[in-house]
C-alpha cells in the first residue's frame, strides 16, 4: 500500500467553510438531556442541567400551554380581557448579606424584575419564609425592613405571605420565596415570535457584578476587591426603554447562567442566530479582573439588576440613550444583533477578529448566588 492511497485527494478534504458547517450541525444536535440520578448543585445554576431538569421533570409533569412558554412569568388573560403576569422565585443566596444588598432586597427585586421584563407593571408581591430554629429575631426584622424598602423603591406592595420554621441544622439560616403579579398595558406586546434578523441586542448595564460580589463576600478566595452587587429593580428602566423603542420585541433579566445562557435561550426559542461583539460588552474592569483570576467567563455570571432586550435596529440608538439617562442604565449598550444563520447558535466576535461559539452554561461555577 502506497502513501498516495493514504492521502486524501483535494476533493476529499473539506474546506474551512464545510468544517465550520459540520461543527455547527453537531452543535445544533446538542439538547439538554437529564442523565443524573440525583439532584446536583448544577441543576440550580440556570444552565444546561437546569434546563434538562425543568424540561424532563417539571414541564413533563405539569405540561400546559401557559407553562410551556417558559418565560420569566406566565401571561394570563382574564375574562374581562385584561392581562396579568404571574411570577415566582426562591432565594437561597449565601451569605445573606453581601456588598450592595441582602437576601431581603434581592428577593423583592428578583420578582419585580421578572414581571417587568415580561412586559407587566409590577403591582403585588407575596413573601414566604422558611426559617431555621435559632435565627436571630433582630436580624429577621432588619431583613423585613430591607424588603419593605425595596418594595417601596419598586412601587409594589407586599400583600400576603407565609412562615415556616424547621429545626436547627435543617436550613442555612433562612430561605425566601416571593411571587408577584403585574398588569400588562393594553397596547403592549412582547414575544420571541416578534424577533427578526437584523434586530439589535441591548444590555441595560455592566454584567457580572452580582455574582462576583457574592463570591468575594464568602471570604474563601483570598481576593479583595471593591465590587458591589447590582441588585435593583429594573421596572423604571424597562418603561423608559419601551417608551423610547415601542417596537421592542423581547426582554429577559440575565440572572442565573448570565448573559450567555439568556442569549442561548433566545436563539433556541426563535430559531435564529445571535452574534455578540465581545468588545462592546460593558464590564467593570475590577469585575473582569476577578473573573480572569478565577477562570470564569463573565458572560455566565449572574446579574440581579440588568436585563437584555431585543429591539428594532432603527430604535436601538434611542433605546440606549433613554437607558443611559436613568440611574442604573449609565452603561447600557448595544452588544450584538440577531442573524438568520446559523440558526439556534450564539456566536461571539472577539477583539482579535475571530469568532467563537457561546454555549449554555455547563456546571455550576458560582453556586447559591441568588
Amino acid at each position: 500500500m502506497t502513501s498516495e492511497r493514504l492521502t486524501p485527494s483535494a476533493s476529499q478534504v473539506p474546506d474551512p467553510e464545510d468544517r465550520t458547517r459540520l461543527r455547527v450541525e453537531e452543535f445544533r444536535k446538542r439538547r439538554p438531556r437529564l442523565i443524573d440520578e440525583v439532584v446536583t448543585m448544577a441543576h440550580g445554576a440556570g444552565g444546561k442541567s437546569s434546563a434538562a431538569l425543568v424540561d424532563h421533570v417539571f414541564v413533563e409533569a405539569f405540561r400546559n400551554p401557559l407553562l410551556e412558554q417558559l418565560g420569566d412569568g406566565a401571561l394570563l388573560r382574564l375574562p374581562s380581557g385584561e392581562r396579568l403576569v404571574f411570577s415566582t422565585d426562591s432565594f437561597v443566596v449565601q451569605p445573606i448579606d453581601f456588598p450592595g444588598g441582602t437576601i431581603g432586597d434581592l428577593a423583592i427585586n428578583g420578582t419585580v424584575n421578572d414581571l417587568a421584563v415580561s412586559g407587566a407593571v409590577p403591582q403585588w408581591i407575596s413573601v414566604a419564609f422558611v426559617l431555621e430554629e435559632g435565627f436571630p429575631i433582630d436580624r429577621l426584622r432588619q431583613l423585613a425592613a430591607d424588603m419593605r424598602a425595596a418594595a417601596d423603591a419598586a412601587g409594589v406592595q407586599i400583600v400576603t405571605g407565609d412562615t415556616k420554621v424547621v429545626p436547627h441544622g435543617s436550613a442555612d439560616g433562612l430561605y425566601i420565596t416571593t411571587a408577584g403579579v403585574g398588569v400588562v398595558p393594553a397596547d403592549r406586546e412582547l414575544s420571541p415570535a416578534a424577533v427578526r434578523p437584523g434586530d439589535r441586542l441591548i444590555v441595560s448595564g455592566t454584567i457580572a457584578d452580582h455574582g462576583m460580589a457574592v463570591m468575594l463576600a464568602r471570604g474563601n478566595l483570598a481576593i479583595e476587591a471593591d465590587i458591589e452587587s447590582d441588585t435593583a429593580p429594573v421596572n423604571g428602566l424597562v418603561e423608559a426603554l419601551l417608551a423610547a423603542a415601542p417596537s421592542t420585541r423581547w426582554m429577559r433579566d440575565a440572572t442565573r447562567g448570565g448573559l450567555g445562557t439568556v442569549c442561548n435561550e433566545l436563539a433556541q426559542t426563535v430559531g435564529l442566530g445571535v452574534v455578540i461583539d465581545e468588545g462592546l460588552l460593558p464590564i467593570d474592569p475590577t469585575v473582569l479582573g476577578c473573573c480572569d483570576m478565577l477562570g470564569i467567563d463573565p458572560i455566565y455570571v449572574a446579574n440581579e439588576g440588568k436585563f437584555v432586550a431585543v429591539v428594532a435596529a432603527e430604535e436601538a440608538e434611542a433605546a440606549v440613550a433613554a437607558l443611559r439617562g436613568l440611574p442604573g442604565g449609565a452603561q447600557a449598550a448595544v452588544i450584538g444583533e440577531v442573524i438568520a444563520e446559523p440558526a439556534g447558535i450564539v456566536a461571539m466576535r472577539t477583539p482579535f477578529g475571530g469568532t467563537r461559539i457561546v454555549d449554555m452554561l455547563v456546571g455550576d461555577p458560582l453556586p447559591r448566588i441568588c
